[in-house]
């Protein structure tokens, strides 16, 4: 399988053995990839000015952009992007130097910006857009440009975040095979 993994400066991108990267997917720099996720086609992961992480078993789907911000004397640490276990990110999402927790599902079309904290547990609808630095607490559905609480997810809207994710496991063991 052909993917394109390339180095940034001396950050070479660390995946996992049972990661699946769609051969149109680049993925730059300080990225690490944890076990059993999928990054589907024309996903970028631009890893150059700070770090991103993706925990184990999250999908990225197709048309997605990660990417980080600067680490400057106004802010220290930059805005590293952190995605959790379990995340399903929709197509075409853009994530901007955020943190998302575990079994968050991103909306197709939404745009999460630098300093926002996704809690775990958490729906985003569609087209959403999460302002800087804005928190979602966990157990809630959230839609709307600028992002807004709108009720608390049921019992089968929890487990479908697990499920999701299993499913695209399964999708992408499928691909390496």
């Amino acid at each position: 399988m052909t993917f394109y993994l390339r180095q940034y400066q001396n950050h070479q991108p660390q995946i996992a053995n049972t990661t699946y990267i769609d051969a149109t997917a680049v993925v730059i720099g300080q990225v690490t990839i944890g076990e059993n996720s999928s990054l589907w086609p024309l996903v970028v992961a631009r890893g150059d000015v700070n770090h991103i992480d993706i925990g184990q078993r999250s999908n990225i789907q197709d048309g997605s952009i990660l990417h980080v911000s600067r680490i400057s004397t106004a802010n220290p640490n930059g805005y590293p992007l952190i995605i959790g276990n379990d995340v399903t990110v929709g197509h075409k999402a853009m994530l901007h130097g955020c943190q998302i927790e575990d079994r968050v599902l991103v909306g197709m079309g939404s745009i999460i910006l630098d300093g926002a904290i996704i809690e775990h547990d958490i729906i985003i609808g569609a087209g959403s857009l999460v302002p800087p630095k804005k928190q979602l607490c966990s157990g809630f559905l959230y839609i709307g440009s600028p992002v807004k609480q709108v009720r608390p997810l049921t019992e089968q809207e929890l487990m479908s975040l697990t499920q999701s994710a299993t499913n695209y496991v399964d999708l992408k063991d499928q691909y390496l095979s």
